[in-house]
């Protein structure tokens, strides 16, 4: 028999071992559950959508996987090219479009699902990966309140990792109302594309962003030195809107920013102090966004980039003659769990879930063993009956390999007991009342080394 081919790894699809997999269980269980203490219900949609939807909303064609069958396309009864989500908002657009008449407005929502974009992998950026967002929709109007709530429930839900390991995140705020006004203030007619330049000021340098703005987006030095002058603003109060307007330029949707930004970091520097704090450089990218933008990145691994971003949006979701605007944040779950493990500072107490191995003395009495396991499940407790009937040191070096703390050994002239493999302490129980300590119930992720 030949040996069989060596597997290449498939890069950007990222599979995690099982303590990798409970980091990240234990991750998305704390993000979903501060997201419904907040009041956002789950959803979750279809993985392709019409390519000509995906593309809508200022995304490139090269980043999206298209979906085709493998046999010919003779029998295809639609004209419709269709590609997987690169992420949650756009298919979260044609969701509420479709079910508008359903859903009550202000409509919040939390989903946690994959997505697929082809870009080249490297460090923290894969071609599939989990995605967790919240967003909420209104009809018609939406206040700006909820561009102050978005962030804070973000701080909250990734602030409560803290105790197992998390870093500390900052999230950065702007306001594209600012950048707008700022640019037509002093003349930039291109402001969609000044605005994707400026995006570009971590990977490129200011030089490599000066040099982008005059050569592709028709500015002059003046400009240029102007708008790279901008994104040099940071803070966390009111003086953030004064260096602004301390460089000369006033109109009525620069003001409109300033105003926002200002009530945002204001109500954040009461409600989650040095979290959240205005920085002008950030832009985002996608054209869609229209007020309030974010960006989250974890201190200490700021190299990374950004592992929570989004913004407000007034027209991503339109009917023709109702537009649903609304304000969204997506966590790159994968993205985060990639570092955290890398960096070993967040790691599981066991991989598996089991607490009590139950020992089998010998075949024949295998189904004592089931029936002793049976009864701790039925009162929650995970247990599993050990694989073979080997000698006892063996199965507890089974438990141990598994970080398994409780061995159980059916008697048969006698009471049955149970080993604290860890302590060596052993002691008479009962099926029907024995329970271990809470914290060794079921895994839980602690801070690890790193």
């Amino acid at each position: 028999m030949a040996p069989m081919a060596r597997i290449a790894p498939l890069s950007g699809f990222p599979e995690w071992l099982p303590e990798g997999r409970a980091v990240e269980t234990h991750i998305l269980r704390t993000v979903q559950r501060t997201f419904e203490l907040h009041g956002f219900v789950d959803i979750e949609t279809r993985a392709v959508e019409p390519l000509e939807q995906l593309l809508s909303k200022g995304e490139t064609s090269k980043e999206v996987y298209l979906l085709r069958r493998l046999q010919g396309e003779e029998d295809r009864t639609d004209d419709k090219t269709l590609g997987l989500h690169f992420d949650l908002t756009v298919p979260f657009a044609r969701y509420v479009l479709e079910n508008a008449g359903h859903l009550a407005f202000p409509f919040k929502r939390y989903q946690i699902q994959k997505v697929w974009r082809g870009e080249r992998p490297q460090d923290g950026r894969y071609r599939e990966f989990t995605q967790a967002d919240i967003d909420v929709v209104g009809q018609g109007e939406l206040p700006f309140h909820f561009e102050v709530e978005l962030p804070l429930v973000i701080a909250e839900a990734l602030g409560s990792l803290r105790d197992v390991g998390m870093p500390p995140i900052r999230i950065a705020v702007s306001n594209r109302k600012v950048a707008q006004g700022f640019y037509q203030g002093i003349g930039l007619e291109d402001v969609e594309g000044t605005l994707r330049t400026i995006d570009k000021l971590d990977k490129i340098g200011p030089d490599g962003v000066r040099q982008g703005l005059q050569r592709d987006n028709g500015a002059t030095p003046e400009q240029a030195e102007a708008a790279l002058a901008l994104a040099s603003i940071t803070g966390s109060d009111a003086s953030v809107a004064d260096a602004v307007l301390a460089l000369g330029v006033r109109n009525e949707v620069l003001e409109e920013g300033l105003s926002e930004l200002v009530q945002l970091v204001e109500a954040a520097a009461v409600r989650a102090p040095g979290v959240i704090g205005a920085d002008l450089r950030i832009a985002r990218g996608l054209d869609y966004y229209t007020g309030s933008v974010y960006e989250t990145t974890l201190v200490g691994h700021e190299q990374l980039g950004s592992i929570c971003s989004g913004g407000r949006y007034d027209s991503l979701a339109s009917d023709g003659s109702r537009t649903y605007p609304g304000v969204g944040l997506s966590i790159g779950i994968s993205r985060l769990v990639s570092r955290l493990l890398s960096a070993d500072v967040m790691r599981p107490t066991r991989a598996v879930p089991t607490a009590v191995l139950v020992a089998v003395a010998d075949e024949e009495h295998r189904p004592a063993s089931d029936a002793v396991a049976t009864a701790l499940r039925a009162r929650g407790i995970p247990a599993d009956v050990a694989p073979s009937a080997a000698k006892f040191g063996k199965q507890i070096r089974h438990a141990d390999r598994r970080s398994i703390p409780f061995v159980w050994f059916a008697g048969q002239d006698g009471p049955d007991q149970v080993k604290d493999i860890r302590s060596g302490e052993q002691v008479d129980a009962d099926p029907a009342s024995w329970s271990p300590p809470h914290a060794d119930r079921w895994p839980r992720v602690t801070a690890g080394l790193g």
